[in-house]
């Protein structure tokens, strides 16, 4: 069986969609309903293989009622605060449900684990984000697993912190665990105070698309479906102990990325939006980073993974399906 927890967010509800078609095992999707999962698209969702339960993964014992019940062989940590603003505004949450959450969730996992007699069939993925590493400069090179974690914000830390939990737990009692550090992810069923779901929203209601300070901060943009293949490469060929880096070296800053959604979204509205008309600079964020860019060496040679969709077809489908799904732009 797999247990994911945050099943109801935007990566996990993804990988809970793919999970379901490329394999026949009972999947256990544990969420507590957070504001981001409020159009839960899998509440009614229907299938034999499939079961939600709505948990607080900050509940240790209850947990570990789950586990002794459920029996998983692979738990698949999604749950966190994701939203670098929210964190500035208010730490604790992020404290609270990334490391906490995250401990309770490894404890519960590992004192399953140790009765278990046969304990090679067990694996935790631990779900993380480049922002661990810190900020780059345009010349500097990509990052690596070997690269210092260097966090900016109290997201970036709460992660960062729970990565290294994590990895004490390998180190420290041999469990078998394994940690992913993704780059910005985009696709369907994001919520909408993420920046392309931002962008998108606006142009729909014909606001102005807010960008920070001069907009020439550079993120490398994830389509969510290849990151879910490439947790499921990691749960089927990745090795104990190790960490992974996903990207796709789709490299922009976030104002030429507005342009290409402007683009995209007046090929398919048949709008004139243009750039100047359609964008307000509003004051930098604290600790902004300037730029992430990761290096998928790793997972690519040893486990054969590459990122399948070329950035505009995967833009366009995401504009699509946002612009077919108003209620996910809060319309």
């Amino acid at each position: 069986m797999f247990l994911i927890t945050g099943g109801c967010g935007f990566i996990g509800s993804n990988f809970i969609l793919k999970l379901i078609k490329s394999t026949n095992k009972k999947i256990l999707n544990l969420d507590k309903l957070s504001y981001a999962s409020k159009y839960n698209h899998l509440k009614n969702f229907h299938h034999k293989n499939y079961h939600f339960l709505k948990q607080d993964i900050c509940n240790k014992k209850k947990l570990e009622f789950i586990f002794e019940k459920y029996k998983p062989s692979v738990v698949v940590n999604f749950a966190a605060e994701s939203h670098v603003d929210r964190s500035i505004i208010n730490p604790n949450d992020f404290i609270k449900n990334n490391i906490i959450g995250t401990f309770s969730l490894l404890e519960a996992s590992y004192n399953y684990w140790i009765k278990l007699k046969n304990k090679n069939k067990f694996i935790f993925i631990q779900i993380s984000t480049d922002e661990v590493y810190g900020t780059l400069s345009k010349s500097d090179t990509s990052f690596t697993e070997n690269t210092k974690y260097d966090p900016s914000s109290p997201y970036s830390a709460s992660k960062a912190s729970a990565d290294h939990i994590v990895k004490s737990y390998h180190k420290t009692f041999k469990f078998p665990s394994m940690v992913t550090n993704c780059s910005n992810n985009y696709g369907p069923y994001q919520f909408p105070e993420k920046l392309i779901p931002v962008i998108i929203r606006s142009l729909v209601k014909n606001n102005k698309i807010p960008i920070y300070g001069d907009g020439q901060q550079i993120r490398e943009w994830l389509f969510v479906e290849d990151h879910c293949d490439a947790i499921l490469k990691i749960i089927n060929k990745g090795v104990i102990g190790e960490s992974y880096n996903i990207g796709s070296k789709n490299e922009i800053a976030n104002i030429e990325l507005v342009k290409k959604i402007i683009k995209v979204y007046n090929n398919i509205t048949g709008s004139e939006k243009d750039l100047s008309s359609s964008v307000k600079y509003v004051k930098d964020r604290l600790g902004h980073d300037f730029r992430y860019s990761v290096n998928c060496t790793k997972i690519k040679k040893q486990l054969g993974w590459k990122n399948e969709t070329p950035f505009i077809e995967s833009l366009t489908q995401t504009v699509k399906w946002y612009l077919d799904n108003p209620k996910w732009l809060n319309l």
